[in-house]
């Protein structure tokens, strides 16, 4: 009669350590090869570091049945991020109305120049382009939070005074497509850039944020005690913060139909790269089975 003895630990061990192995090199395969493949030119980007700021809440707030103004509150940045240099170019969203993921713009705007902001866009639009070009990429694009727009737009604007100044804003050098409602607009570059390196933010055109509008109730002691989220309407973001409803082009669907406002333009944020995060976990998944008793990674070289 046979006998069957108990696998050692030590072959345990070489199984576990081929099978991985074999994941990595099938991993490392399929990256080479995806390395190849002609992708996207993504755009410049601007790395964002933790850090806090001083950042007046964005959403309607009253007290006792009146409209009191937002708290100030600081936020922080819990983990870095990395966010367009330049708003997004006709060009670049032409690309995606070419693909047929994105709505052509409205006759006035579909001949801009190149370099020119693309603008009369809904937030429908904005997050059509993120999704395309995150599947075109293989890269994680989306909309920025108000609290990260604030964030980089640093310098560029008064954080922790965000509603609207009224007439004396208005000015003709200040972000003259969003007063104007015309599709005169500045080609990339025009205003600057500010102390993180990112250009015409707070400039040229208003921008789309992710945030949705919250209204809130506060008692006599500034708690909220009611709170209500209408993603309906979003968001906007420049020299001071604007709230958008949402535009649909399509008389098909409901909501608001008809052309967008003409001073909407956009950024948007990149995330981590997921194949790094890939080859990080599987890094050290198998260096802590060739390792059992450390848990750090090796050192980098």
């Amino acid at each position: 009669m046979l006998v069957h003895k108990p696998m050692s630990a030590h072959k345990h061990k070489l199984i576990a350590v081929s099978i991985v192995g074999g994941l990595v090199s099938s991993i490392a395969v399929a990256l080479s090869v995806y390395a190849r493949l002609p992708q996207p030119a993504l755009p410049e980007l601007v790395k964002l570091n933790q850090g806090e700021v001083f950042y007046q809440k964005s959403g309607e707030f009253t007290q006792s049945g009146n409209a009191v103004d937002p708290p100030r509150v600081r936020i922080s940045l819990p983990e870095p991020i990395e966010i367009m240099k330049y708003q997004v170019t006709s060009a670049d969203y032409q690309r995606c109305v070419d693909d047929l993921a994105c709505q052509p713009l409205d006759g006035r705007f579909s001949s801009l120049s190149a370099d020119r902001p693309a603008v009369d866009l809904s937030w429908h639009d904005a997050d059509s382009y993120a999704v395309w070009l995150s599947q075109k990429s293989g890269e994680t694009f989306r909309l920025p939070t108000d609290e990260e727009w604030i964030f980089a737009a640093g310098d560029r604007i008064a954080a922790d005074e965000r509603n609207d100044g009224g007439e004396k804003d208005q000015a003709s050098s200040v972000l003259p497509a969003f007063y104007a409602f015309s599709p005169k607009t500045f080609g990339l570059g025009t205003f600057g850039s500010n102390r993180n390196g990112i250009f015409d933010i707070a400039g040229n055109v208003w921008e789309w944020t992710s945030t949705c509008m919250v209204r809130r109730s506060l008692d006599s002691n500034g708690t909220v005690i009611s709170e209500n989220t209408n993603c309906g309407v979003r968001v906007a973001e420049g020299r001071h913060r604007a709230y958008i409803i949402d535009i649909l082009r399509d008389p098909r669907a409901s909501g608001c139909v008809g052309i967008p406002p003409t001073h909407l333009g956009f950024r948007l944020v990149h995330e981590q790269r997921s194949r790094e995060s890939w080859i990080r976990t599987a890094r050290r998944a198998l260096f802590s089975i060739l390792s059992p008793s450390h848990t750090a990674e090796p050192a980098k070289t």
